[in-house]
């Protein structure tokens, strides 16, 4: 057995957060105990975490030379450790890997989240002794609490959707060149091994195949990396770029990424950089150094992209999609944030989020260093776009978390009509040249019926809700309709006037 993940980067706290790392000087059985229920919890949709035994830690950081253990002693511990993950309600077992670092013999275990939560564990090994749930609360292991408690059994049989076995698939949709390319890239000690074990048992390794032998499937992370093409199982796993070529919409350009998650995000943003990202030099008098600045930092772009393709949920057949306008991107993915993020928690500084969507596709992310997940998504964005001299971002999202929309805007030297728009594209404020035909035919389902919902509109009009959400967004901002009441109860109103016109405009058409 071997971690799918490099040693140091793992015990140097480089690719897993210092929540998910616990390090033990020796064996502790009480305690390790209670860690490994805590982990099996994963009260935060983290992950769960690594128990390093022969590392002694001081305020849950390691101490180095580290102490180590002796062969024997590791032999030991681990029949030890069947013995007492029996003691776990409902029944949890690690996965226990010697490993040798700086010279010295250490235990990792390897604790994932469990599909069977909440997990209980006995408060101390004597024969009648009460069970008590533990969770992680920050670096610590910790009974749970009433509301934590609450929370756990909320979590019951709930296995977040990238952690699920995929019954539509089998193990041969799984690639192992992707699988040893990607174990390459993170400096794996399983890539060494790769060829030597058989698929199977390498896939189980990753975690990335679950079932009996013989009935090995692919759990949906697994197919989302290590597929070519994750949207024969995931309809709306790509990213679509869309270059507007003029503020009504009539005339863009589309380009769409698909294939694994990280190879479709690299691409993205390659070609993102490759065609948007513009950089001006200004020669400061009397400074030897010239002042660079660009419409978009790259970082920005990249670190929104990346939290899109992070927290979107992949049961919703939307793909991501970034607009490319005149003076700013747009990204928009499907749904929205999870509780108890709403508007109001976007507009802070730093935005705490307590659960995690997708914490497999978070896992796999940080280990290519294509995300942190350490909730500095918000403050990198906004740190990146003030020292290019940018606006500040947008992140929005509705009443009912339905989407998250994250706009940047551009730096003020180039909102001007460049080569990408023509010069007779910018809205003029009159009907021709402002609404086209969908938003058209939008128009005339809203006056039928006022409550109509963005859904409602996207059947009827055989459109995608991202499609319906782009133009109505069009309209509300050009004051054609506006939105009165909540999304759920509320109605559309239409200015009667530019109404009138347009119907005029459609009589003089035909």
């Amino acid at each position: 057995m071997t971690l799918p993940i490099n040693v140091d980067d793992l015990i140097t706290g480089q690719s897993i957060e210092w929540e998910r790392l616990e390090f033990k000087e020796g064996w502790n059985p009480a305690d390790i105990l209670h860690t490994i229920c805590a982990f099996a919890n994963d009260i935060n949709n983290w992950g769960g975490g690594y128990i390093v035994i022969g590392i002694k830690e001081e305020n849950g950081r390691p101490q180095f030379p580290p102490k180590g253990l002796n062969p024997g002693e590791i032999d030991n511990i681990q029949k030890k450790l069947i013995e007492l993950c029996h003691r776990i309600t409902p029944h949890y077992f690690p996965l226990a890997v010697p490993v040798t670092y700086r010279g010295k013999h250490l235990l990792v275990l390897w604790v994932p989240g469990g599909d069977m939560r909440p997990y209980k564990a006995p408060e101390n090994l004597g024969r009648t002794t009460q069970t008590t749930y533990y969770v992680r609360r920050y670096s610590s292991t910790v009974k749970a609490s009433h509301q934590e408690e609450l929370r756990l059994m909320q979590l019951t049989a709930k296995i977040p959707f990238d952690d699920r076995i995929n019954h539509h698939a089998f193990l041969e949709d799984l690639n192992l060149t992707l699988i040893k390319s990607f174990l390459k890239e993170i400096n794996s000690d399983l890539y060494r091994s790769a060829d030597s074990i058989p698929f199977d048992e390498l896939c189980r390794q990753m975690q990335v195949v679950r079932g009996p032998v013989e009935y090995s499937k692919p759990v949906n992370c697994g197919l989302l990396f290590f597929n070519p093409e994750p949207h024969r199982f995931f309809k709306g796993a790509r990213i679509e770029v869309v270059q507007y070529h003029d503020e009504v919409g009539d005339k863009l350009t589309e380009k769409i990424f698909t294939g694994p998650l990280h190879e479709q995000l690299r691409s993205a943003l390659r070609y993102i950089k490759n065609n948007f990202i513009q950089e001006r030099v200004l020669k400061v008098e009397g400074k030897a150094e010239a002042k660079r600045y660009f419409n978009y930092p790259y970082e920005a772009v990249e670190e929104a992209l990346a939290n899109a393709v992070y927290h979107r949920s992949y049961e919703d057949l939307n793909p991501i999609e970034l607009n490319v306008r005149y003076d700013r991107i747009e990204i928009i993915s499907f749904p929205g944030p999870l509780p108890p993020v709403n508007n109001e928690e976007l507009k802070k500084e730093k935005v705490i989020v307590r659960d995690y969507r997708n914490r497999r596709i978070g896992d796999f992310l940080k280990e290519l260093d294509l995300t942190e997940g350490r909730s500095t998504g918000f403050p990198k964005i906004r740190r990146k776009l003030k020292q290019n001299g940018s606006p500040d971002p947008l992140f929005q999202t509705d009443e009912h978390l339905t989407y998250f929309l994250t706009v940047l805007y551009s730096h003020p030297d180039f909102t001007v009509q460049d080569k990408h728009f023509e010069e007779n594209g910018t809205v003029s404020g009159t009907v021709n040249g402002t609404v086209n035909a969908i938003q058209r035919k939008i128009l005339e389902q809203i006056d039928r019926r006022r409550s109509i919902s963005y859904e409602q509109l996207a059947e009827r009009l055989k459109k995608g809700r991202t499609t319906i959400y782009r133009n109505i967004k069009k309209m509300v901002e050009l004051n054609i309709i506006k939105r009165l009441g909540s999304d759920k109860n509320g109605y559309w109103e239409v200015n009667r006037d530019m109404l009138s016109a347009i119907n005029d405009q459609k009589r003089v058409n035909k």
